[in-house]
């Protein structure tokens, strides 16, 4: 079990990794198209039309991916005051009900950006000509990494592999 779990985190390290950049590369074009706009508006007397409404979008994408690469490496929000307290075991049941309220999140962020995108599917961007859905897609995508990356966390410890970031923590006490 602990051979074919390295295996899906190593598929899953991809998987974050890739997100990863995308939401780096996000971030650079939102940071550029801004910037352009701020040029063409104050020095060119002119306006971008187009890029406020896709830096938005930008935005949602690598806020969602970047949010499920922290869930998967442990930087979400958490209260640990009570895991200074506990065993082991108790640790790692806490975890484990973490990842599942965690995974649930996902499931719903999944449901209804779904719902959000199919909505607006037939509306028009009217800067950008294309589908409303598309403001929402960031939502599902991140949903799923959500999921799998909060499905990964309970695999692993269920095969006895340690999360990244809590691991480091359990492994000292």
């Amino acid at each position: 079990m602990q051979n074919t779990m390295k295996s899906v985190a190593r598929v899953m390290g991809t998987l974050s990794g890739a997100a990863l950049w995308i939401a780096g590369i996000g971030l650079v074009l939102m940071t550029v198209f801004i910037a352009a706009q701020v040029f063409w508006r104050y020095l060119l007397n002119d306006s971008l039309t187009w890029s406020e409404p896709a830096s938005v979008m930008i935005m949602g994408w690598f806020i969602f991916l970047g949010a499920a690469v922290g869930i998967r490496e442990g930087y979400h929000l958490s209260f640990d005051i009570l895991l200074h307290v506990l065993p082991q075991r108790g640790k790692e049941i806490l975890h484990t009900l973490s990842d599942i309220f965690v995974a649930g999140f996902g499931g719903g962020m999944i449901f209804y950006g779904a719902q959000l995108a199919m909505k607006t599917a037939g509306n028009q961007m009217p800067s950008l000509g294309i589908s409303g859905a598309f403001d929402f897609l960031p939502i599902v995508a991140g949903g799923v990494l959500v999921v799998l990356f909060s499905l990964e966390r309970i695999a692993r410890r269920a095969a006895g592999l340690h999360t990244a970031r809590f691991g480091e923590a359990e492994q000292e006490h």
